[in-house]
């Protein structure tokens, strides 16, 4: 007879915070809502938080399994560096 155990909430034992300075509000601004348009793929398994504070982006990670924090941080870095590049290639010939 096979046994089944009731699924329980993920433990998540691994964390990572990083805090960018984007030298204004509006820029910080600007590469958080870029950037909260990409949800996390396994939710279940991968939490982010993201505030804007005095022109600095704070993001802080939560995972079940070290991998999975490796991982969604690399996917993240990735992309804040595209959107940093793109607000220092055009961020003072923007108007918003």
């Amino acid at each position: 007879m096979a046994s089944t155990t009731p699924h329980s909430q993920p433990q998540w034992e691994f964390s990572c915070d990083m805090e960018m300075d984007f030298g204004s509000e509006e820029n910080a601004s600007i590469v958080y809502t870029a950037l909260a348009v990409d949800k996390e793929l396994q939710p279940d398994k991968v939490k982010r938080g993201m505030s804007v504070s005095d022109g600095k982006l704070s993001v802080h990670f939560e995972a079940t399994e070290a991998r999975f924090l490796r991982a969604s941080f690399s996917a993240f870095v990735d992309v804040l560096t595209l959107a940093t590049k793109t607000i220092e290639e055009f961020g003072q010939e923007m108007k918003l």
